[in-house]
């Protein structure tokens, strides 16, 4: 019997491996499970909690709109010097900064929620700290996946299963965060969150990572040479230049949908916190699927073409679930969302970290984030702005017509792309 056992555990993990390889490396395995639960309470907190309390103290959609700009902006202005560290420091290192401090600001946003003394301003500050750890945390987080596989085969497989870590703790969040909202209140959010970051603190704790080349920094001119250098790098590099800027218009309009989400629950469909945690958890769903089949495609030919689809498919999407008025309906196009916009992101980030240079690769994975959530500040203070001007319904139909636009733009960029995919 136990042997039977033992050649079944043995059989599943020859088939695991075979298809997911980048689960053989014991340092991946780690942060893959310590980061699934931490960032589902991240994930509840940003996309649910906060932006459902906001609502609930103001009930104004150019205020939400405005916290959103506030909680983004510090993300915006961080993280290019976060790249930079990122290839100066130990990346490790500071992924532990960024769960410590994160955790005292969740911490406090708990016990604010138990006393009943947050507020609107109060709520505001704390969010822009939380912007500020994404801003030193995305760049981090997307670099250190590399340095968890000891394969450079591997690697696209690792970055797809990352973002199968990120769709499902998007997931596992909101609808976590649904139930406990309807049930126990927005504190027992705040208090999920606390204790999700415990795991990720342990897990990073028993990495055991290479040690590589650390340069350090002489001062802020050098730090002003590195960032001008990167950004040269990545404008003279058309096929990296080109992906970051339809990644920029993503953010900037392909994700207005989150922002007016609580307009769209409460105003559109009618609907209460209930409503809001299923939309929420929809697109990430989508997502999910979207991550599993990057995991298991091999190779990145024809990626590039595939950054054209969903970003077409996005802003009809987003006409779509603008159109919509039953909830039924907007899950299922909230989860088409979610499916595009994953195989767009993901794409994009294989690609650029199997064409990037190793000395350029944190710096370079800084615009990335900064592309991907630079411009969702400004996204989110465009559709508050149109939302409270001419309604929820035509500010989605603007941005879903702006992201096809971008999308036909992107079209005439192929050719190039493909000739630097093809030499790899």
């Amino acid at each position: 019997m136990k042997i039977w056992n033992e050649q079944i555990r043995e059989s599943i993990s020859n088939i695991t491996y075979r298809y997911l390889p980048a689960l053989r490396w014991r340092n991946f395995r780690l942060f893959f499970g310590g980061q699934l639960l931490s960032m589902s309470g991240t994930f509840m907190t940003q996309q649910l909690t906060i932006p459902w309390l906001v609502y609930d103290l103001t009930k104004s959609p150019w205020l939400l709109g405005v916290a959103g700009f506030l909680q983004f902006l510090p993300t915006l202005l961080l993280i290019p010097f976060s790249g930079i560290l990122c290839d100066r420091w130990s990346r490790r290192d500071l992924l532990m900064v960024v769960q410590i401090v994160g955790i005292n600001v969740s911490l406090a946003l708990t016990i604010l929620t138990f006393t009943n003394w947050i507020s609107f301003p109060i709520l505001l500050v704390l969010s822009i700290l939380n912007g500020l750890l994404k801003g030193l945390d995305m760049p981090v987080r997307h670099t250190i996946v590399t340095e968890t596989v000891d394969d450079r085969a591997d690697w696209s497989n690792a970055i797809a299963l990352n973002s199968v870590m990120l769709s499902s703790s998007l997931v596992l969040g909101p609808a976590i965060g649904g139930i406990l909202i309807a049930t126990l209140g927005v504190k027992y959010c705040f208090l999920y969150d606390t204790l999700s970051y415990i795991p990720a603190i342990v897990t990073l704790l028993a990495m055991r990572l290479p040690l590589r080349p650390i340069q350090t920094l002489t001062g802020i001119s050098d730090t002003l040479q590195k960032l001008r250098e990167s950004f040269e790098y990545v404008c003279k590099f058309q096929p990296i230049r080109a992906i970051l800027l339809v990644l920029a218009l993503h953010g900037l309009v392909g994700m207005s949908h989150i922002s007016l989400m609580p307009v769209v629950a409460t105003t559109i469909l009618k609907g209460d916190a209930t409503t809001m945690a299923q939309l929420s958890t929809s697109a990430p769903i989508g997502s999910l699927f979207a991550c599993l089949y990057l995991s298991l495609r091999q190779g990145i030919a024809g990626l590039e073409r595939l950054i054209v689809t969903a970003q077409v498919l996005i802003g009809m999407s987003l006409i779509s679930f603008s159109l919509s008025r039953q909830v039924e309906m907007s899950i299922i196009i909230l989860i088409l969302i979610g499916c595009f916009a994953i195989l767009q992101i993901t794409s994009s980030n294989i690609i650029i970290q199997t064409l990037v240079t190793e000395d350029q690769r944190g710096r370079v994975m800084s615009f990335y984030a900064l592309a991907m959530v630079g411009t969702m500040p400004f996204g989110n203070l465009l559709a508050g702005t149109l939302a409270d001007n001419f309604g929820a319904t035509n500010a989605l139909i603007v941005c879903g017509s702006i992201s096809i636009l971008g999308a036909l733009w992107f079209s005439t960029q192929l050719p190039v792309v493909s000739r630097w995919i093809l030499s790899k």
